[in-house]
């Protein structure tokens, strides 16, 4: 795809799978969830194009890298201590860094554990969020939202795995989560979980059957679990 590398890196105890291209300072690209280092693809073409050498891994749980079986190896320190390893294979002493969703959390802890790694940050989408000492980050969720919001839903392992692959299918997961529309907290009512109830719309433009195909591929060779675990580590 115009020009990207792809190799695999060891880091942090996993095999990383990365996406690469151009010379130059580094600029670290983080994805979200439920996403890829697909989701940066025209970034990479661009920002080397500029000067500077693009890096997009698949993050631990996701894609063609390595998924730990435990739930407590998704936690924060594991996903930046895999980062800083793939930067210590880099070569190089500080990274511009990127994040999206689920990457933009890791990016906010990343700066806050190692800012000496840090040339300067852009985030997207997910603001930094203070802990508060008095309740659990679910719970606080929960109090708020109910039990049926999409990240308490999240929480028991298996059971939203298989109602994604039995009930609705990797593509229809993506479709849903990636295009919707609607306003208002995600509410995922337990036992109705369905293309219906995802509302999903038709692809926007900038979206296609090739993306969600290719992306839906690595979700039916490597499951949720992984990606999902990231949600079930916020309270440890």
């Amino acid at each position: 795809m115009e020009g990207i590398e792809h190799r695999t890196v060891e880091v942090n105890g996993i095999k990383m799978h990365v996406a690469e291209k151009g010379e130059g300072p580094v600029v670290l690209f983080i994805h979200g969830f439920p996403e890829l280092w697909y989701s940066w693809r025209h970034q990479i073409v661009s920002i080397a194009s500029h000067g500077y050498k693009a890096v997009a891994p698949d993050l631990r749980g996701y894609g063609d890298t390595d998924a730990p079986t435990s739930i407590n190896s998704y936690t924060c320190f594991h996903i930046v201590g895999d980062l800083i390893a793939l930067i210590d294979s880099l070569g190089v002493d500080k990274v511009f860094v990127v994040g999206h969703d689920w990457g933009a959390i890791i990016a906010w802890y990343f700066c806050l554990f190692r800012p000496d790694r840090v040339k300067a940050l852009v985030n997207l989408s997910v603001p930094f969020i203070r802990r508060n000492p008095a309740i659990k980050f679910v719970d606080g969720f929960r109090a708020k939202f109910g039990d049926d919001y999409y990240i308490c839903r999240f929480q028991e392992p298996g059971v939203i795995e298989a109602e994604f692959f039995h009930v609705v299918g990797s593509a229809d997961v993506l479709r849903g989560l990636l295009t919707s529309r609607k306003t208002g907290p995600p509410i995922w009512p337990k036992e109705r979980l369905s293309a219906t109830s995802m509302a999903i719309p038709p692809l926007p433009s900038w979206l296609s059957e090739e993306d969600i195909n290719y992306n839906a591929s690595k979700f039916d060779q490597k499951g949720f679990t992984g990606p999902l675990n990231y949600y079930r580590c916020f309270d440890l």
